[in-house]
């Protein structure tokens, strides 16, 4: 268990050291999140959850035990721009009024099309009327996220979908992807039932060629396999509205990794 979380951890290190995040300030946050873990996920039934008990979990120490307790973090959650993107792609991807033929995001006029056709304007202000469609297709323009052809029809480039740009964005999916990419796999590590989706392909001595065509290849059946699920998933979470015991989040993800063989590189 030592060699993978060494394993696990050297990339995360290398991100905490490069963005200023040193020891002591991780160790603060490991601390609080023992406590808040073991209060919330390991209770004893009937019983409620005591210092000692969080103490003996842990190893916290006690008398840090009842601050950190009471200085729960708050929550995560994305940025008013990202949450409106990520609304209107996911719309765009998984409504039927915006696919073609194929099940693919069909090119949208700008402004109203035929009558009961849907718009990139009108698909702007079924999220949001604080924003005007206009100023929302001009920053995806110069994204790479949209672009509109000579007969003003708006194409989206769904691979573009990267908040490169804004810090706090990236963050809030390195955050979010790799919090239940591990959660996946500890479900699994600790053989829980059903186990849970995860899988990689793995191989050594490729060359730049090599990996340049396998990461193209990765990226289109990626991109339309989470098209796919975005699909079956809007669909249920229409049908799924207003159920009783329709509180339940999921997560479909793809990431492609290359780099040096590992042998005489240090462990990555």
């Amino acid at each position: 268990m030592t060699l993978a979380l060494h394993r696990l951890l050297r990339p995360l290190v290398r991100v905490l050291i490069a963005k200023g995040v040193t020891f002591p300030a991780l160790s603060r946050l490991l601390k609080q999140t023992y406590v808040e873990v073991a209060q919330d996920d390991f209770p004893v039934p009937g019983k409620s959850q005591t210092d000692s008990r969080i103490n003996l979990l842990t190893g916290v120490h006690r008398k840090d035990i009842k601050a950190l307790r009471e200085r729960r973090r708050g929550s995560d959650a994305p940025s008013p721009v990202l949450s409106r993107n990520a609304h209107l792609i996911s719309l765009w991807t998984g409504a039927p009024d915006y696919l073609d033929t194929r099940g693919q995001p069909r090119p949208l006029p700008r402004q109203g099309g035929k009558e009961g056709d849907p718009s990139f304007d009108s698909l702007v202000e079924s999220v949001s009327t604080d924003i005007r469609p206009r100023a929302v297709l001009d920053e995806w323009v110069r994204q790479g996220l949209a672009r509109v052809d000579d007969e003003e029809f708006v194409h989206l480039d769904m691979a573009a979908f990267v908040p490169s740009e804004d810090f706090a964005d990236l963050a809030y999916y390195f955050g979010r992807n790799l919090r239940d990419h591990i959660a996946a796999s500890s479900h699994n590590l600790l053989g829980s039932e059903p186990s849970m989706l995860e899988r990689a392909v793995y191989y050594e001595e490729l060359s730049p060629c090599s990996v340049e065509e396998l990461a193209g290849l990765s990226r289109d059946l990626g991109s339309d396999a989470l098209v796919k699920v975005n699909q079956k998933a809007f669909e249920l979470a229409e049908k799924d509205k207003g159920l009783p015991g329709a509180n339940q989040r999921m997560t479909f993800g793809i990431y492609f990794y290359t780099g040096p063989d590992e042998e005489g590189q240090g462990d990555v």
